[in-house]
């Protein structure tokens, strides 16, 4: 019996382990997938009118040469001037303008780019109430003036995993801010893989 429930926990522990393994490389492979379907969509129609017959993956492979373009224009001084002219068109629509302003200071704060503001650091608070803490990055520091005192806040970041770029801002005072030993990276990792991706310990700075 002994020997029964030893190969079966030694089974169970290879499979559990095999999924492990499997579940990322297949929710990669579908977001791929999705992605691959969306962008050759919008460009394939055109390029089956121009040659008169659908070639899979060509709309796909016109958009991978299109964002390099871009990005190569963004490092010469012509192409920045073109899209600063851009911006500024942008600039003059109203719901465009706070759309793409939005995005602009979201994606940098991931360091997209490799420019831009970015997560300062990793931190621990209690939220969203007493007793149960979230991991977090801060920001950017406010001072909350009031009626009778000001406050000193601190802006921490909250992301939804498994999306960095879907989440919440909460404003903490100073005081109840815990800032942890990790880095930027390790903490991103942490908290959008649910806690799996972990060392095991956590541990604050002194204050």
């Amino acid at each position: 019996m002994d020997e029964r429930q030893t190969l079966w926990s030694a089974l169970r522990l290879t499979f559990v382990r095999g999924l492990v393994v499997l579940i990322p490389v297949v929710i990669t492979l579908l977001v791929l997938r999705s992605l691959f379907e969306f962008i050759d969509g919008i460009i394939s129609p055109y390029f089956n009118l121009l040659l008169g017959r659908h070639i899979p993956g060509l709309g796909f492979v016109s958009m991978v040469v299109i964002i390099f373009l871009v990005g190569w224009l963004s490092r010469n001084l012509i192409g920045k001037a073109v899209f600063r002219f851009l911006e500024k068109i942008l600039f003059t629509i109203p719901v465009a303008r706070n759309i793409y302003s939005a995005m602009k200071d979201l994606f940098s704060a991931f360091g997209f780019g490799g420019k831009g503001k970015s997560f300062r650091q990793v931190v621990l608070v209690e939220y969203p109430r007493t007793g149960v803490f979230t991991i977090g990055f801060v920001t950017n520091e406010l001072t909350v003036n009031e009626k009778s005192a000001s406050r000193e806040m601190t802006c921490i970041y909250i992301p939804n995993p498994p999306n960095p770029t879907s989440g919440m801002l909460v404003l903490v005072p100073a005081a109840q801010v815990q800032v942890l030993t990790m880095s930027v990276e390790d903490g991103l990792k942490l908290v959008l893989s649910g806690g799996i991706v972990s060392s095991g310990t956590i541990t604050a700075k002194p204050l």
